[in-house]
């Protein structure tokens, strides 16, 4: 089928309805009208394609090659907010935001769909405008018809959904597109809440049409939306939506647990599970991949590979994954020594904090993971964590770390493009070329205090090649990928099955069904050879634990920076998350071993966690339109 592969060349129709494109049958004036359109099969095809043309890439896309909320969150530190200092990760730590010109949807850079809030509405339209028309369009195969009907309506949950995601308030629901003459004073908007009504309508509306697929097995229909996908947005949204930022004092747990139970149900009973094996071990259990063991292996293998369009594939968790590769990391995202650039993303010491020990207990207590709150240099460890040394604090860590983090110490094989000098103690000598070269991100040495950081992937305040904060992230990063083997990142992965598991365990530890919250989490837990969750934890209890596997599961995919907003009251603010983010502040001694402190990174805290960072500033421009036509403010608090 033609279809999917016209997406980004796709004939995009003007607002009014009227189209440009050469490729068209033309009017004497070079358009055709909406209603000729949907007089043709491909025509109406291609409308559908448009509808498709919005969806972002995601990943290392944003803007300069950067991670987008990985950065903004607690997470990491985006190691080009000094050279780039219009980007948005370094205006958001600055606090350099408004209603006119905010960081979020203010940028441009790979991802295509930067400009949120206009980009999606158009999306929505364009999909309720198929939807108004294809009952009456001229196709020529009637399960088509039914197919593209089931495609437009999970597409248009799929962009309401982005939409709360960032901006959080309610919108108006456009069930019908509005006309140019429509009397806009007349739009209201729905509560959140009833957004996510909608979206779960839209979303059932694809689950009943009996042409839309569970899984593309085709290649050639690469990002076609699916039934998982209506599935795993429905179970996304439900627990958004009773969540404390957004449930406006109402409680809708136990509707949130049994529309994400159904979910994961249909979900299984169509063939999706967890990636349970290693499958290349060539290259992700070769002793030279320095992965510890098979649960490492396989869960680095399975971020740095892209799903495959099959009946039967090896990756059976993926639900939807985007259409674009993620560049090249080493080069863009990795440690930026390995080809001289930069390092993008380095993760927070927060972040590897939350990795437990293999004991299956947390580094630190839960409730109240630092002492200072805010500033995050006292850690308030687990005393019941007989494990854990904070001098030795590598060792004895869940899998998911040593599959996700580059730390002092750790080992990585590929492409060089430097020799080493004395100074770099761990690794002298050795020439430029493919070697084995040991991680040191030491700060400072005892001998040579004014010498400074290791100087190839040390500690660094400014260098955009350094690590700010004595980690480089790995789990996108392909074991072997460097200056001689160039390879790109897999396709981001939107939905996966982990994440709708962690929604279920979620939903069903608030509202009460304990056991299967449960043997949700403990399912995610024995993937990668961690113990149960201890029985008997009171509520409280097992709720920090479940948000603590979120945080370590889906860690560096983008979900903390929503995590951490929808579990905030109205009134809070980030203060004990995302105001100051520390690094690991390390001394090498003389010997050759090392004293582990912290540091706040760069010595500067971040401004972007006061209450209206909560939810992202509605344009100005469209707000004001707003209050010339309706007089009313649908601006988001604070903006």
């Amino acid at each position: 089928m033609k279809h999917i592969k016209y997406i980004f060349y796709a004939w995009i129709l003007l607002v009014a309805g009227n189209s440009c494109s050469g490729e068209l049958d033309q009017a004497p004036a070079g358009k055709i009208s909406l209603e000729e359109v949907f007089q043709e099969n491909d025509k109406t095809m291609y409308y559908l394609n448009t509808c498709y043309s919005r969806i972002p890439i995601k990943g290392c896309r944003y803007f300069f090659w950067s991670r987008g909320p990985v950065c903004w969150s607690d997470e990491a530190w985006d190691a080009d907010d000094l050279d780039v200092n219009w980007s948005a990760s370094s205006l958001l730590y600055n606090g350099s935001a408004s209603a006119s010109s905010h960081p979020v949807w203010n940028v441009g850079g790979e991802d295509l769909s930067m400009s949120y809030w206009g980009n999606y509405f158009a999306m929505i339209r364009s999909c309720s405008l198929f939807l108004t028309n294809i009952g009456t369009a001229k196709v020529n195969d009637e399960r088509e018809r039914m197919r593209w009907i089931g495609e437009a309506h999970v597409l248009r949950a799929y962009y309401y959904s982005e939409l709360l995601r960032w901006f959080g308030c309610g919108l108006p629901i456009i069930r019908e597109p509005y006309s140019l003459n429509q009397d806009f004073s007349e739009v209201t908007r729905g509560s959140y809440y009833e957004v996510v009504r909608f979206i779960m309508e839209d979303c059932d509306a694809a689950l009943a049409n009996s042409e839309l697929p569970w899984r593309i097995t085709t290649s050639n229909e690469a990002l076609r939306v699916t039934k998982a996908m209506a599935e795993a947005i429905k179970a996304r949204m439900i627990l958004y939506a009773a969540s404390p930022l957004y449930n406006e004092g109402q409680n809708y747990w136990e509707e949130a647990y049994s529309v994400i139970k159904t979910s994961l149900a249909n979900l299984r009973s169509n063939g999706y599970e967890l990636y349970n094996q290693v499958n290349i071990p060539s290259t992700f259990a070769s002793e030279d991949a320095f992965l510890p063991n098979k649960y490492a292996q396989l869960f680095n293998e399975y971020f740095c590979t892209s799903a495959a369009y099959s009946a039967t594939p090896v990756d059976k968790e993926t639900i939807y994954q985007l259409i674009d590769g993620q560049g090249d990391l080493a080069n863009v995202d990795a440690i930026g020594s390995i080809l001289g650039y930069k390092s993008g993303t380095c993760p927070s010491q927060e972040l590897v904090d939350a990795f437990e020990t293999t004991n299956g207990q947390p580094i630190l207590d839960l409730s109240r993971p630092y002492i200072d709150e805010e500033t995050h240099l006292q850690p308030n460890y687990n005393t019941g964590n007989t494990l854990y040394d904070a001098q030795n604090p590598y060792e004895n860590r869940d899998p998911r770390f040593y599959a996700s983090i580059y730390y002092n110490g750790s080992k990585r094989r590929c492409g060089w493009t430097f020799d080493e000098t004395p100074a770099n103690y761990e690794n002298y000598p050795a020439s430029a070329g493919n070697r084995t070269r040991i991680i040191a991100t030491w700060a400072v040495d005892e001998n040579d205090p004014a010498s400074g950081s290791e100087s190839r992937t040390g500690l660094s305040a400014t260098a955009r090649n350094k690590t700010r904060t004595g980690y480089y992230h790995r789990k996108f990063i392909h074991p072997f990928s460097g200056n001689e083997n160039r390879l790109g990142g897999a396709r981001y992965k939107e939905f996966r099955l982990g994440e709708v598991i962690l929604n279920f365990a979620e939903a069903a530890a608030e509202s009460g069904h304990t056991d299967e919250a449960y043997a949700a989490v403990n399912e995610i837990r024995r993937r990668v050879g961690m113990p149960d969750l201890p029985a008997g934890l009171s509520k409280d209890a097992l709720i920090l634990r479940i948000h603590n596997e979120r945080r370590v599961e889906l860690a560096l995919e983008g979900h903390r920076y929503f995590d951490v907003r929808r579990w905030s009251a109205p009134n809070g603010d980030l203060a004990k998350t995302d105001r100051w983010v520390t690094a690991a502040y390390i001394t090498r001694k003389s010997d050759g071993t090392y004293v582990y402190d912290r540091a706040q990174v760069n010595g500067n805290e971040r401004k972007c966690y006061t209450n209206k960072y909560l939810k992202v500033a509605i344009p100005l421009g469209e707000v004001n339109n707003m209050i010339a036509i309706s007089g009313e403010n649908w601006q988001n608090p604070e903006w």
